[in-house]
């Protein structure tokens, strides 16, 4: 099986989910939270990173439940609060009390709920093409959310996702079709953003006063060219978040992570390092919070 898929890891119990999660590295744990495009793994979101990640730092990867090689628990009903809990559970079972947390699209939402309702268990917080604010439904996430499966579509949705139409081929809308249509890949990703699809926007928004109440050091990044998650999310979540910084790519769509996977590793490395320097007594004191 791991021969055969790469995204293929080791199995965790996780509140009795068994999930999919690459463990990778060692030192202070970063834990990496994917999107939510059909087919996706967290191997696939993360592949271009994990490597040179995982030379300073203990890299967490796990495939959220409802995705990838994580059960799919029979009459589970998807939502912020259930995922959540699962990541509550990833981080129970690996031991893991306070961890860096980077989240990419959906999965910054996720990490924006994380960090409000378990401040202390949060060190610093990255967001990567973020939802986690109210913003209008744009056409790209609903050519996402709504995809059916074929490779023509996959083909259409990966050219949302890319601003350098040179990363999009044929030979990988083929591959990313393949893994959509895995066994119980589709029948749960179709659960879980069903049309009318500006609600589910709504639903992974947490509360502007929520927001503006974060205490961690945070860095922001988003691609200018994003189709997908607009860019005024990150610039909102700018504004919101005091301890922030904003980084916008040019030339860049939903992809940060693989466009622009250099930059991506450098501001990524430098911003959790300026954390391991810190004095002591302020690494506590942002635990206490």
């Amino acid at each position: 099986m791991q021969e055969a898929y790469p995204d293929v890891a080791q199995t965790i119990d996780a509140n009795g989910i068994a999930t999919n999660v690459h463990d990778v590295g060692s030192g202070t744990p970063v834990v990496l939270i994917h999107g939510s495009g059909p087919g996706v793994t967290a191997w696939a979101n993360w592949r271009a990173v994990i490597p040179a990640l995982s030379r300073h730092r203990r890299v967490v990867a796990p495939d959220m439940v409802g995705f990838g090689f994580t059960e799919r628990p029979r009459d589970i009903v998807y939502s912020p609060e259930v995922w959540v809990a699962h990541l509550v559970g990833i981080l129970d079972a690996m031991k893991l009390d306070r961890v860096d947390l980077v989240g990419n699209s959906f999965g910054g939402a996720l990490s924006l709920a994380f960090a409000i309702r378990f401040p202390q268990r949060v060190r610093r917080l990255i967001l990567m093409g973020s939802a986690g604010v109210d913003f209008e439904l744009t056409k790209g996430l609903d050519a996402v959310w709504g995809y059916e499966p074929s490779a023509q579509n996959m083909r259409k949705i990966m050219d949302y996702f890319a601003y350098d139409r040179s990363l999009v081929n044929d030979e990988l809308a083929e591959l990313r079709y393949r893994a959509s249509i895995r066994p119980g890949f589709q029948e749960a990703f179709s659960s879980m953003f069903p049309a009318p699809r500006q609600r589910w926007v709504n639903a992974l928004a947490s509360s502007e006063d929520d927001i503006r109440a974060i205490p961690h050091e945070t860095l922001i990044l988003h691609g200018r060219d994003d189709q997908v998650v607009p860019l005024e999310t990150s610039l909102r979540l700018h504004q919101l978040i005091v301890s922030s910084q904003l980084h916008v790519f040019g030339r860049c769509g939903h992809w940060v992570q693989i466009e622009h996977a250099a930059g991506f590793i450098r501001l990524v490395q430098d911003f959790l390092a300026e954390a391991d320097s810190a004095p002591l007594a302020q690494q506590s004191l942002m635990a206490s919070h």
